[in-house]
């Protein structure tokens, strides 16, 4: 019996040494760029096999009062929105209540029709609708309110379309706001109580939500941004995200995201089988990082879907999400500084290396 438990001791002290390995060397990449002030405040982590193999903060949350960035810090997630929205419109395919070909005025009859092909679900979920994006940077900066996602229509549904829908990839965040409006049609609940109760709770998501203009928070991370993307991490000012909420208007953790991604995995959300119709390249002539249905597909062609994600950048936010479902693992990395890609990526591609090379050798 005493052998027994010298070994399990053993056992634990060996696998507390190798998890504390695993949080330095995440540490060290969060460091590194927080002490060549290209963000301001950072956090990351991955898991494997629905554990937390790392998790690290470094930074700020507020420079000017020296709050720490924690692993706790909540902060705006950018476009991983997108996937959290696209997996609620499949719920509502799954459950025969959605037409993914559907004319959108099925569920929006008073949205103007086009000449020719008709916008559908489809088309919003690979962005290939022909929906434009931002017209400037007065209008992604824009400190102006729409009180429900309907309202928010109204910036853009009355201009010329792209392209014809169903010929062309164009990311554009609209089209997922149009998506919100169908959630909302569909199930008779509004988008951010529908997300909470069929996403967010469903994955145990405790620290995600809608993020509201104006709203102080506890322990919500300010909002920092490098100018043109180079120079030092500063304060950024405050922009109203009610104009896209369905497509990056949520805040959120290190740790929910962790949760989301095993969530993914675990079929939690969707069925396997809609999952893999998510990862599969509906956008058309884009090789490179193809889209899926709110997904961006990470590996080349016969293999597009073996790794899926999104990056998100908004005002206060650089983000990237990796999943990989056959090795199980998820990585995450959330910063408070906007255009840090140049920083940010690097990393998140580090992590992602670092989860895969666990999932071999654990």
């Amino acid at each position: 019996m005493k052998k027994y438990i010298i070994l399990t001791v053993t056992f634990l002290v060996s696998f507390i040494g190798i998890s504390q390995d695993k949080h330095k060397e995440v540490n060290a990449l969060l460091e590194k760029i927080v002490s060549e002030k290209k963000v301001m405040g950072v956090v990351a982590a991955y898991s494997v096999d629905g554990k937390t193999v790392a998790i690290a903060a470094a930074g700020y949350a507020n420079k000017k009062t020296k709050q720490q960035f924690t692993t706790e810090t909540q902060l705006r997630m950018g476009s991983i929105a997108k996937p959290m929205t696209a997996l609620a419109v499949m719920q509502l395919v799954e459950q025969g209540s959605l037409d993914l070909d559907a004319p959108i005025q099925t569920y929006i009859p008073e949205y103007p029709k086009h000449s020719k092909t008709q916008i559908t679900t489809r088309h919003l979920l690979s962005h290939t609708s022909g929906i434009g994006g931002y017209k400037d940077g007065r209008e992604s900066n824009t400190t102006k309110n729409y009180p429900t996602l309907y309202d928010a229509l109204s910036l853009f549904k009355d201009r010329a379309l792209l392209f014809e829908p169903g010929t062309q990839y164009s990311y554009t965040t609209y089209g997922y706001t149009v998506l919100g409006v169908i959630i909302e049609r569909v199930s008779g609940l509004t988008f951010e109580a529908y997300m909470q109760k069929n996403i967010w709770d469903k994955a145990g998501m405790t620290k995600t939500g809608v993020d509201k203009f104006g709203v102080k928070m506890e322990n919500k991370s300010e909002l920092y941004s490098r100018n043109n993307g180079r120079g030092k991490a500063k304060k950024a000012k405050e922009n109203n995200l009610s104009n896209r909420i369905p497509a990056g208007g949520f805040y959120t953790t290190a740790e929910d995201m962790l949760k989301f991604g095993n969530g993914v995995l675990n079929n939690v959300f969707v069925k396997e089988s809609t999952l893999n119709l998510m990862r599969q390249h509906h956008s058309l002539e884009k090789e490179n990082n193809a889209y899926g249905f709110g997904w961006f597909l990470y590996a080349k062609k016969p293999n597009e879907g073996a790794i899926i994600g999104h990056p998100g950048g908004q005002t206060g936010s650089t983000s990237f999400l990796f999943i990989v479902p056959s090795k199980k693992s998820v990585s995450i990395i959330l910063a408070n500084t906007s255009r840090a890609q140049s920083s940010v990526d690097p990393v998140a591609n580090e992590l992602l290396k670092l989860s895969l090379n666990y999932s071999e050798n654990k």
